[in-house]
């Protein structure tokens, strides 16, 4: 069940604006007017899941950003700076 908790945050091309939308998933998760309130929506919804991973992409469609939500597992955590 790896991923189940993880979101997309996609363009929406046929109605503008931005997409929240689960993997595999045929229908998204929520639909936002910006890309802002798309990505704080997803973090919302991982979150509420349980923590996983949100993954950002741009205008474009290609991958942009990836945000790891507690309590997820963050594959590439920030050094100890000791």
């Amino acid at each position: 069940m790896a991923g189940k908790n993880n979101r997309h945050v996609v363009p929406n091309k046929d109605r503008g604006g931005w997409d929240v939308q689960a993997p595999g998933a045929s229908r998204a998760s929520s639909h936002h007017d910006t890309q802002a309130e798309a990505i704080d929506r997803g973090r919302q919804i991982v979150q509420n899941a349980g923590g996983g991973e949100l993954r950002i992409h741009g205008v474009n469609g290609k991958l942009r950003d990836s945000d790891t939500i507690a309590p997820g597992n963050d594959p590439n955590p920030p050094r100890d700076s000791k």
